[in-house]
């Protein structure tokens, strides 16, 4: 039995793995296609959202990818770090500390991005959990938004020592559609050095001020 429990999380994760890599592709596609149409019901729904619902029309988005989603990234915990101010485009800072380190291959060229943990979001128990993944590609400027996308995680996505990461999801911050929020910059140690067509594209609406 203790044998069974100590492996119980590797197995759990190759399982899903199989699964993953079983789904037609159709499925995928339709997975994604509802997270999506999620996604723009949340701006409708927060009373401080940049868009409105004839807005959401202008939102627009890579074609679902499933070679952009890794259901096996190796994922090294920090319990150790130190928090930091990670600055934001209008200029406030927030309190962040690194929770851990995701590491991938895409395309043979290995990379690191660092996942955080927002302070003031911890004390709340409804984003107890939550984990932010801000990153910059070569992308941002010309297909995707200049100051980088966001991609929100939960420590649930953490089995043993892999994490689930999928850049379809990935969505592009307030400051897209509008002046007047705080979004965090992405630090320079998750600036990627590869183009990541998946996720959210450039908004094709006219950004607010």
């Amino acid at each position: 039995m203790q044998v069974i429990m100590k492996y119980l999380p590797l197995l759990l994760l190759l399982c899903c793995q199989t699964m993953f890599a079983q789904k037609p592709h159709a499925d995928f596609a339709t997975e994604i296609g509802r997270h999506r149409a999620e996604y723009k019901a949340d701006f409708l729904t927060n009373p401080r959202s940049p868009l409105t619902a004839a807005d959401t029309a202008f939102l627009d988005f890579f074609t679902p990818n499933s070679d952009w989603a890794f259901p096996l990234v190796k994922f090294e915990r920090t319990p150790d770090a130190k928090p930091f101010e990670m600055m934001t485009y209008s200029g406030q800072k927030r309190d962040y500390v690194q929770f851990g380190v995701a590491k991938f291959e895409v395309a043979g060229q290995p990379l690191t991005l660092h996942i955080y943990q927002n302070l003031r979001l911890v004390k709340d128990s409804t984003y107890r959990d939550h984990l932010f993944l801000p990153f910059k590609d070569l992308t941002n400027g010309e297909e995707t938004y200049g100051g980088g996308r966001y991609l929100d995680l939960r420590q649930s996505d953490i089995v043993g020592t892999f994490i689930q990461l999928d850049f379809n999801k990935c969505y592009n911050p307030w400051c897209a559609f509008s002046d007047g929020y705080n979004c965090p910059i992405p630090p320079k140690e998750n600036h990627l050095e590869i183009e990541v067509h998946a996720g959210e594209r450039n908004f094709k609406g006219t950004k607010k001020h």
